[in-house]
């Protein structure tokens, strides 16, 4: 994973009626994804390290509403970039799964896009 252009990317997640910020930022080693309701805050914080053969994730700050939702996030996107991720995750309420769907199809579409270099 290259720097560029697109080590920076934003995008607004909508489900339903709740509507999630998503910021990722992109490095050679890594990412940090900061998922936020309504507006921009820090929230929960769960970082994952991915090597050849597993992946591991810590919760730094956890989550009042969700406590795994950062850590699979994480998870997941650590293993697709074979790095570091951190994930920084607010919401003003407990999540429904078709957030959930929502929020992490929006993350993965981000990941996929930067993996295919476009």
């Amino acid at each position: 994973m290259e720097g560029g252009s697109d080590a920076y990317v934003q995008r607004q997640v909508n489900s339903g009626s709740r509507t999630f910020l998503l910021d990722a930022h992109f490095y050679s080693n890594g990412c940090f994804i900061s998922i936020s309701e309504g507006e921009r805050r820090l929230g929960a914080i769960s970082v994952a390290l991915s090597s050849a053969s597993s992946t591991s994730a810590v919760k730094v700050i956890p989550s009042r509403h969700d406590p795994l939702f950062a850590n699979t996030v994480a998870e997941k996107v650590a293993s697709m970039i074979n790095g570091i991720c951190a994930v920084s995750f607010h919401a003003n309420s407990q999540l429904r799964l078709e957030d959930m769907k929502a929020i992490m199809g929006e993350v993965m579409n981000i990941v996929g896009e930067r993996k295919d270099g476009r």
